[in-house]
């Protein structure tokens, strides 16, 4: 099985796909002044539940986008029961290919999916490309808890610091304005939330040819997780204001 359909059977019991809440996602939107003008695009959008929490709690309208069809038409229907079709879009495009606007939303987010334009940095640059002038953006992103990770795994992953990551941002032209931590418990339901869906899948679909995938997916995820990600791994969305001075 390739990468998206791992996923796709691993999420399926999910809405938030990243380790956070939606309590900490609204936080962010109440930090970023979402109100009903604003205009937002959320790259790697998944099942939209950001966009339907901040479309409900704010009065937002935008744009998300998302490369796999079945999760597009997910956040669609979502959003349809929601009542908010006629506000917010779903396109289903790899986001490096969506050819958007260019400095035309108030703010721009991609919670866990740098991996579009493969890392950190080039992330913060396309968002910036999608905002106005004094517009803001919204990145979510794992960061290393500690510089003695080991060196198997640190060169498998690729991590920033948060010390890091805070120079790129500066770099780019905007300063650190707010962050919203994973704890725990956020990593957890979110981990467990992925073994849940290989699990039951695996229950499902005894005689499935691609089940050793499936086995090798779930049992990779929890070696990994128990062995170093809870150690030395940290997720949090960094929310980027323009440097004004």
């Amino acid at each position: 099985m390739n990468f998206f359909e791992l996923f796709d059977i691993s999420e399926r019991y999910l809405e938030l796909l990243n380790p956070t809440s939606p309590e900490k996602v609204l936080e962010v939107g109440r930090v970023l002044g979402l109100n009903p003008d604003t205009r937002l695009i959320d790259f790697g959008c998944g099942y939209a539940e950001p966009l339907k929490l901040w479309g409900e709690a704010y009065g937002i309208s935008g744009v998300g986008v998302d490369i796999r069809e079945h999760v597009c038409d997910h956040a669609r229907a979502k959003l349809a029961r929601a009542g908010l079709a006629d506000r917010i879009e779903i396109v289903c495009s790899p986001g490096a290919d969506y050819d958007f606007p260019e400095h035309s939303y108030d703010v721009a987010t991609c919670l866990g999916a740098s991996f579009i334009w493969k890392g950190f940095q080039t992330a913060v640059q396309a968002l910036a490309r999608a905002v106005v002038p004094g517009g803001q953006v919204a990145i979510g992103e794992p960061y290393w808890l500690t510089s003695n990770v080991p060196p198997t795994y640190a060169q498998k992953q690729g991590f920033h610091s948060e010390a890091e990551i805070l120079r790129i941002v500066r770099e780019e032209g905007f300063d650190l304005e707010f962050l919203v931590r994973a704890s725990l418990d956020d990593w957890d339901r979110y981990s467990s939330g992925n073994w849940y869906g290989l699990v039951r899948w695996l229950q499902d679909n005894p005689g499935h040819p691609e089940r050793d995938d499936v086995i090798e997916r779930l049992r990779t995820s929890q070696d990994e997780y128990f062995r170093f990600e809870r150690e030395y791994v940290g997720w949090a969305i960094f929310i980027l204001a323009p440097t004004r001075w």
